[in-house]
């Protein structure tokens, strides 16, 4: 199958430290290229992929500190890639929308006559900024977005699509298993948090949980310096809690060390404060056995079975409550439950049932455009058959 994958231009792929979308993406794409289907990712030039690359920027725009308000690039290198996509052959053309200059995509492929689809990333609206503004420019996109075959990531993303979208299936984000071995454990043990440094994420909240534990905290992740916002949460709710002891802050971390230090923790604490529409870093934490102790918020009863795989908690304290019950879990069993739910052989499996249901609903619609324009052309001849067979019955 020749397949087009458009990649949001922000975030390097795989990404060198934050990038949810982006390693959901990788992923998508290496282990669609290892079951031999013909790839071409449509990213900046910085991308390392198994896949045909073809770029219209040479790197990605946060490397270019690019904010991500502004969209012009973004917009030239979906406009370039539309361009190339029609020039070219594709079976299906699988777009990925996750922040505001995404929505590009929408008008952009309305009218292409390839197979599509779009996955939703996050949640709508899209026409807004960190901070309380909002605008509506998402409900003037809604005069193409109906005609896009979307897939969502969860079932709590769908239920929060307000607008009339053609939702065709959920697909779950999947991990490569074999990228997510875990190391033997050492050491003392010690509670985790991984993520990107805003409030809605509940850094803040897992290092309460750790003081009233007196568990030691890891804490590892991204602060936006493009954000005030998150630079000022930092400063103010993370910052005067490090003591290198008890709550640890140890950085951005590459894919190695997130494994050896999910590996080693004995549980990652998740006290999320929004409706996160996945959480793939929960996933990761799965994968390599180590439990997971969540507010149930979102997706995470989809993705976490209580009292199995993790505890979902309400609260700071029931998860607090919780964290001593940990040792009852066993992390054989949780690494079980992301193989057979949540690997990336799954999650392509499910995509391809899509891409090839997308592909024969094209060709049943050409078919019967077909037939309706061979009905119209060969009516206007039995009409002047019957006129002829009874004009020569007059004449007779």
């Amino acid at each position: 199958m020749k397949i087009a994958q458009i990649a949001p231009p922000w975030i390097p792929i795989p990404p060198d430290n934050y990038g949810g979308t982006e390693n959901v993406l990788y992923h998508l794409v290496e282990e669609l290229v290892a079951q031999g289907h013909e790839v071409t990712l449509f990213a900046p030039g910085d991308a390392r992929t198994s896949a045909q690359l073809v770029s219209f920027v040479p790197q990605a725009l946060c490397k270019e500190q690019v904010p991500w308000y502004m969209h012009m690039k973004a917009y030239y290198h979906l406009h370039k890639t539309m361009q190339y996509i029609r020039e070219h052959d594709f079976d299906i053309v699988h777009g990925h929308l996750s922040s505001t200059g995404d929505m590009y995509l929408f008008p952009l492929l309305a009218s292409l006559q390839v197979p599509h689809l779009i996955t939703a990333h996050n949640t709508f609206p899209f026409d807004k900024l960190p901070g309380d503004w909002q605008g509506d420019a998402d409900t003037y996109f809604m005069e193409w977005a109906p005609k896009i075959p979307i897939v969502t990531i969860s079932k709590s993303a769908r239920c929060q699509i307000e607008f009339p979208l053609s939702i065709v299936d959920t697909v779950y984000h999947g991990v490569p298993m074999k990228q997510f071995t875990p190391e033997q454990r050492q050491g003392e043990p010690f509670l985790v948090w991984i993520g990107r440094f805003v409030a809605e994420k509940g850094a803040h909240l897992a290092i309460e949980a750790a003081r009233r534990t007196h568990l030691p905290l890891r804490l590892a992740g991204t602060k936006d310096e493009s954000s005030p916002r998150s630079l000022a949460y930092f400063q103010r709710k993370i910052e005067p809690h490090l003591d290198g002891e008890l709550i640890r802050y140890v950085g951005t971390v590459s894919h190695a060390q997130k494994v050896e230090l999910l590996s080693q923790a004995s549980a990652f604490l998740n006290p999320i404060e929004w409706e996160e529409p996945f959480g793939m870093v929960v996933l990761e934490a799965m994968a390599v056995g180590c439990p997971v102790i969540a507010f149930a918020r979102g997706a995470m009863p989809e993705i976490i079975e209580h009292g199995k795989t993790g505890f979902l908690v309400h609260n700071l304290d029931e998860m607090v409550e919780y964290i001593p019950r940990i040792a009852t879990l066993k992390r054989t069993r949780i690494r079980r439950h992301v193989q057979y739910h949540f690997s990336a052989e799954v999650m392509v499996r499910r995509y391809l049932a899509i891409y090839k249901q997308l592909i024969r609903q094209a060709q049943q619609e050409v078919e019967q455009e077909q037939t309706v324009e061979i009905a119209a052309q060969t009516l206007p001849v039995k009409r002047r058959e019957q006129s002829s067979a009874r004009l020569s019955s007059k004449q007779m």
